[in-house]
């Protein structure tokens, strides 16, 4: 156990620490004025902010992209060259010290306000002191909270470590403020979005589409950033923040610009470092919610500022945020890319990527989700949420506390890292969660159920569904929380259930079948399906869940309940994705659009839930209608087309049948054609 955090397991070498334990006892402003002496990259010497943007705009690359948009549109070099210098200012950073200093002070009340603890494990902290005065670096921290815009750098600064430059929208990080009752956010939006160019944020358009200009622009601001070393880059390899708290599917196209110098031998390596970044409450929980639903996200304002001010009475527990091992992109790469095929051409011309530096580029994000996942620290309350999930009505206090105690063995077996207070009963540690997660749970008499907002008078079945589904998709995302866990067993557990035989090879196709499906769901590493079937195959055994008897996968009697549990964590998912099949094959509509079909489906769905015919809310989830949507046509029984400025999707509704028996266990896998299966 570590005498500072009270966990009974965390990363065994690692050494955590809460960082708001000296801030309670200390002056925050001598904090904030202290002496900041980072150790900076030894590559390059140092340069300015305006050395950094001269370097940009006259780099070949963007000049040879200027006079080719020259050529095209017949606009005056001079012209274009004005609207780079302008494009360039309303993008770069202006990292200074001194707003720096302001925003530790600031952040140093808002933080021991909402939180109770910030851990961070001080290895992972000096690893990462270390490799910057080494190689560029890439901190590359998942993205569940706008609090995770604010909380790395803090921690940076508090460890002197070379603060990092941010990619970010100017919207997302005045929301972060706000959201956090921030009061630099009072100030508004220009002025806000001053102090945080000069804090290190980098900002990015929300809608690039196809401007070539800007992508030029952006691609060689953030490319001189890593030749130069000017400072550690930080950004999302999700891209967006995840409402569901679990993992998305990677954007690649920062991590092409960060990598390119790489790839160009402009540099000799490139570091990259997972940051997880783990919270037992979410600030923003019930904004998420609403969001999943189709309430679209408040506007900014000043306003809305003054009445989130409650949100800083609120006890949001503890925030782990674990600097994960380097990664070096030299030694990943190794055997994986021809860089040899960069020489063929003028390494500052722009050049489309090859297949080969696509895979890598799409396996190097997956291999940094995972790590990010593998890192993440579970709270009591995600195991518990787990367990509420399958018993929306309801459950005994007593029962619960003995399931989670049973979970807690369970996933600690699966590699899990849980933060669980030693020495303390654990009525205690389940009480406390229940405390702690009073908008979404309460215990009356002993009996735990979940919370709902209170009905309007006038409110029809609608309203009173939706009002529950708030409730039901917030304790989804704690759940969420741990999903990446049991996911790989849960779809073995899957696929013995519906595979009529023990045979391993038939489980293995069903299997294949599953991870293929809910592809945008979990995060599998391409080209490493058989190992994690094994992966899976292995877990279950040690649990005592499944025995191997020669080619056979079999369940072991007295474990029965396991595999029965493991099934009904996705058994929602399932639930959604089948909801989704029958009402795309119903449907007279020959195509749509993504908004059309958003809509038409929470129709449906809600028409099920009210009928009774349906329990599971989470098909209610905007983004698990995306997924579906997005694995379709991974799965070629979709087709998108482009009219107008416009998507429209037309459904192969035989393939879709096909796909939806398959998962109800009515036909093998092999009878899938026409697929990726």
């Amino acid at each position: 156990m570590d005498p500072s955090t009270g966990c009974t397991k965390l990363k065994r070498e690692e050494d955590f620490q809460d960082i708001l334990e000296e801030r309670r006892t200390s002056s925050d402003l001598r904090h904030a004025l202290r002496s900041f002496n980072p150790s900076p990259y030894r590559g390059i010497p140092p340069c300015t902010v305006s050395t950094l943007n001269r370097t940009v705009l006259e780099s070949h690359n963007l000049r040879y992209v200027m006079q080719q948009m020259s050529k095209e549109s017949g606009e005056p070099l001079d012209v274009i060259k004005e609207e780079v210098t302008e494009t360039l200012e309303e993008m770069s950073q202006n990292l200074q010290l001194g707003y720096i200093r302001f925003m530790s002070f600031i952040l140093s009340k808002v933080f021991k306000k909402l939180f109770r603890r910030i851990v961070v494990n001080e290895n992972g902290l000096h690893r990462l002191q270390q490799v910057i005065q080494e190689t560029p670096v890439i901190l590359m921290p998942n993205h569940r909270s706008y609090m995770d815009f604010l909380v790395v750098s803090y921690i940076l600064f508090t460890y002197d470590i070379p603060i990092p430059v941010i990619a970010a929208g100017i919207r997302n990080l005045y929301t972060c403020l706000c959201v956090c009752n921030c009061p630099v956010a009072l100030m508004g939006m220009k002025f806000v979005g001053e102090i945080l160019r000069r804090s290190g944020a980098f900002f990015i358009r929300r809608a690039i589409g196809a401007n070539k200009l800007y992508w030029a622009i952006l691609s060689e601001y953030v490319k001189t950033l890593v030749r130069t070393g000017f400072a550690p880059i930080e950004f999302y390899v999700e891209g967006l923040r995840s409402r569901t708290l679990k993992s998305l599917t990677p954007k690649l196209g920062m991590l092409h610009m960060v990598l390119e110098p790489f790839f160009k031998s402009e540099v000799y390596d490139i570091s990259l470092v997972p940051i997880s970044i783990s919270y037992d409450r979410v600030v923003e929980e019930s904004l998420l919610a609403y969001e999943l639903l189709g309430v679209p996200k408040p506007k900014e304002s000043t306003m809305g500022l003054l009445k989130a001010r409650k949100v800083m009475d609120e006890d949001c527990g503890t925030m782990h945020v674990v600097f994960g091992h380097p990664v070096s992109v030299r030694n990943l790469a190794t055997g994986k890319v021809n860089r040899r095929q960069f020489n063929l051409a003028p390494r500052d011309l722009p050049m489309r990527p090859s297949e080969d530096i696509q895979a890598f580029v799409n396996g190097t994000a997956h291999v940094v989700l995972r790590l990010l996942e593998e890192n993440m620290v579970l709270s009591p309350w995600s195991l518990m949420a787990t367990i509420l999930m399958q018993n929306l009505k309801g459950m005994d206090l007593k029962v619960l506390t003995e399931q989670t105690l049973w979970l807690k063995g369970l996933v600690m077996g699966f590699g899990a890292q849980l933060d669980w207070q030693a020495q303390v009963p654990s009525s205690e540690v389940v009480a406390s969660s229940i405390v702690l997660h009073h908008s979404v749970v309460r215990s009356d008499a002993g009996y735990v159920v979940l919370v709902e907002e209170q009905l309007q008078v006038g409110d029809g079945p609608e309203e009173v569904v939706f009002r529950r589904a708030v409730t039901i998709l917030m304790c989804a995302s704690y759940r969420n929380q741990a999903i990446h866990v049991l996911a790989r067993p849960a779809m073995l557990a899957v696929a013995l259930h519906k595979t009529a035989t023990s045979r391993r090879e038939d489980i293995y196709r069903m299997y294949r079948f599953l991870q293929d499906l809910f592809y945008n769901e979990f995060i599998f590493i391409p080209g490493r399906e058989g190992q994690d079937f094994e992966d899976a195959c292995s877990l279950l055994k040690n649990c005592g869940a499944v025995q191997m008897i020669n080619q056979d996968i079999i369940v072991t009697k007295n474990e029965e309940a396991t595999i029965f549990f493991l099934r009904a964590v996705l058994e929602p998912f399932i639930d959604a994705y089948q909801v989704v099949f029958r009402h795309l094959c119903g449907d007279t509509v020959k195509d749509f659009t993504e908004k059309q079909f958003l809509s038409s489906v929470q129709r449906f769905a809600l028409s099920l839930l009210l009928s009774g015919e349906l329990r599971s809310y989470d098909v209610l989830s905007s983004d698990t209608q995306k997924n579906v949507l997005a694995s379709l046509i991974r799965l070629s029984a979709m087709t998108r087309s482009k009219r107008v400025e416009q998507s429209y999707f037309m459904p192969n509704k035989d393939a879709i049948k096909r796909i939806a028996d398959i998962l109800a266990g009515e036909m093998p896998p092999g009878a899938v054609s026409n697929s990726r299966l």
